[in-house]
């Protein structure tokens, strides 16, 4: 699933232009063309595709893992989910098979929502936090401190990564940066939430700021045929990386199943008894 620095490329690409395609503020949705009825999550599609014609894209953003695009009047907000992903392509070109919505706009442009697993979602939302309004705090706000994270921990009794997970506790990390965030903090991933000291508190949030901003200098991780353009795959330090070296000490990787997710992590940076 597409997390933090890869919305974040994707948005920023939206919102700027990229390769020769324009960018979307300012381009009007003259209609749109949906293959996959699942996708439209709010409202109901006669609705939906009636109150999205001829609306102005003022902007492009993101928020947890979504991303949001605010009209002149109401707000498209997409989540991804599994394998999504937002492309500004030329209407006369054909499409991929998997571009199962599609907003026709202005001077001959399409912006395609390409979803192989159609797990993805579109909301269109007079009030975003309607949609939006249940994330926890975005992890690289000025705002979020290492005292704020500190307070959430105490305030949970549960395992470490789980809730790193947790959208409500905060927005937009998934598996691949919570792994490479315990790490960097010399966290396990089992520890339990309201253990950590003030002190292990600061690491972790050192670790996930550290972990996402590294994501996003590298545009994100291409780890299957979905995203597209990052590097990050090339800088992880445990994630899919079973039995291979660690970059700290030398130690094998690991991989334990947790919440029915891989996770991996170093058996010697972070141990299981409290550090």
């Amino acid at each position: 699933m597409p997390e933090l620095p890869e919305v974040e490329t994707i948005a920023r690409g939206l919102r700027t232009g990229e390769s020769g395609r324009p960018a979307l503020p300012g381009m009007m949705v003259e209609k749109v063309s949906i293959r996959w009825p699942g996708h439209i999550a709010e409202p109901s599609i006669p609705v939906f595709t009636r109150r999205v014609r001829g609306r102005v894209i003022r902007d492009v953003s993101r928020r947890g893992k979504f991303v949001v695009i605010p009209l002149d009047r109401e707000t498209l907000l997409i989540h991804l989910r599994m394998s999504g992903d937002l492309q500004v392509a030329p209407t006369a070109a054909a499409p991929d098979r998997y571009a199962h919505t599609v907003f026709h706009l202005s001077e001959g442009w399409d912006l395609r929502f390409s979803d192989a697993r159609k797990f993805g979602r579109v909301y269109l939302a007079q009030d975003p936090q309607s949609v939006l309004g249940t994330l926890g705090p975005e992890p690289l706000d000025p705002d979020f401190t290492p005292a704020v994270l500190s307070l959430r921990l105490r305030n949970h009794r549960r395992t470490l990564k789980p809730l790193l997970l947790d959208q409500t506790f905060i927005a937009g990390l998934g598996n691949i940066y919570a792994d490479e965030a315990l790490h960097r903090a010399c966290l396990h991933p089992l520890r339990r939430s309201d253990s950590l000291r003030r002190e292990e508190a600061e690491r972790l949030w050192q670790g996930i700021r550290e972990a996402l901003q590294t994501g996003l200098q590298h545009n994100g991780a291409s780890i299957d045929w979905v995203f597209r353009g990052g590097d990050f795959q090339n800088h992880f330090r445990v994630y899919q990386r079973t039995g291979e070296p660690c970059p700290i000490c030398g130690s094998s990787i690991a991989r334990i199943v947790l919440g029915q997710r891989g996770t991996h992590f170093c058996p010697s940076c972070q141990p299981e008894v409290e550090s």
